[in-house]
């Protein structure tokens, strides 16, 4: 998998998902490459565990991902794995790690588990500035960075340059808060290894890191790049990248690149229809309530959600009271409407194609024809 590679894969079966996703972006070749000949290299996957709550809140990564994971690199003949994270300040990682159901799964495939809030840290010089950071992510020959793509109430979003916050200490990660989170994000990742990123786009939350408002979207993602992964997440998100400022210094330090315009983005299926899926309480309900669903597909009613937050953040959202519910689903297609999102709305008046279309497409689209 090359840097400016993006693979993306829709469904429900999480664990088989990220087995596939793993074989087509050739993970076990990267690994090899990248251990420059090792038998069995030490190979550390870092997941969310921010805090205890099931995945389906939107805060945690799944433990199919992690599952299908550890599977395909067993398969592959690594036996030298470890699963590790520290959950945030307030929350032990012991409880995070029984909420998320990993328990069972590292159990039955022999595969450690440590904590990083119990680990051992040392201060690095991180591109000019001293952080300390946990020993044991840096012994590791290969690091699999495992976000949620989810919104934060402080940086915007957060998926994977900000889930390297895990691998440093309590006392670093209440620091990091003195500083503004933003440079000491960016300066971390010139230390803690960025190899591969699975990120878990399954059901981030809209807003928060702790969940709560989970957006359902369905999809599994991998990255080569934690920059581009980024950039990709503000864009699914219809954030301005420059809203994100640890991006851009992350970039200017060396992490890697933004451009999604050079970007090969590889999807290796089309999303289905799940109506009975879409998981709607809270601000979701809210946001829903001016969308006419019909069979939609979790990504593309997720992006529509994530594009009516942000008319709604920029106090917009109040003008469409008024407007027409925003047309959206299979069961549209071949109909005639006013205004439609996704490919499935094409013979309406007014629609954006796009299977699913991006965040940020839609609300440039609603801002133009719905507002």
């Amino acid at each position: 998998m090359k840097r400016n590679e993006i693979y993306i894969i829709h469904g429900t079966d999480y664990r088989d998902m990220t087995k596939r996703l793993l074989a087509e972006a050739d993970l076990a070749g990267q690994i090899r490459e990248t251990a420059k000949g090792k038998k069995d290299p030490f190979i550390g996957l870092k997941p969310n565990l921010v805090n205890a709550s099931d995945p389906s809140m939107g805060a945690t990564t799944h433990g199919e991902l992690l599952e299908g994971a550890l599977e395909y690199l067993l398969e592959q003949g690594f036996t030298n794995l470890a699963v590790m994270e520290g959950s945030w300040v307030g929350e032990t990682t012991g409880r995070a790690l029984k909420a998320a159901g990993y328990e069972a799964v590292l159990k039955r495939l022999g595969v450690p588990f440590f904590d990083l809030q119990r680990d051992s840290a040392h201060d690095h010089d991180a591109a000019g500035m001293t952080l300390k950071v946990c020993d044991l992510p840096l012994k590791a020959d290969f690091m699999i960075n495992m976000p949620v793509l989810k919104g934060h109430c402080q940086t915007q979003i957060t998926c994977a340059l900000k889930n390297n916050k895990g691998t440093i200490p309590n006392s670093e990660k209440r620091r990091f808060h003195t500083m503004g989170l933003h440079k000491p994000i960016a300066h971390l990742n010139t230390v803690v290894r960025n190899d591969f990123i699975l990120v878990d786009n399954i059901c981030g939350d809209l807003d928060f890191e702790e969940g709560g408002n989970p957006v359902p979207m369905d999809r599994i993602l991998a990255f080569a790049d934690p920059v581009l992964c980024d950039a990709f997440v503000c864009d699914a998100m219809g954030i301005p990248a420059d809203r994100v400022p640890y991006i851009a210094m992350a970039e200017r330090l060396g992490v890697g690149r933004a451009d999604l315009s050079a970007a090969r983005i590889h999807t290796l299926n089309q999303p289905a229809a799940r109506r009975a899926s879409l998981r709607r309480k809270g601000r979701i309900d809210a946001l829903s309530r001016y969308i006419d669903e019909r069979d939609a597909c979790s990504a593309c009613f997720g992006s529509l959600i994530h594009a009516l937050n942000r008319l709604d953040e920029d106090g917009l959202l109040k003008r469409g009271m008024e407007k027409r519910p925003i047309a959206i689903g299979q069961g549209w297609q071949g109909k005639a409407g006013e205004t439609g999102v996704g490919r499935c709305t094409g013979c309406f008046k007014c629609s954006l194609k796009g299977c699913p279309p991006r965040a940020s497409e839609i609300l440039e689209f609603l801002k133009e024809h719905w507002l």
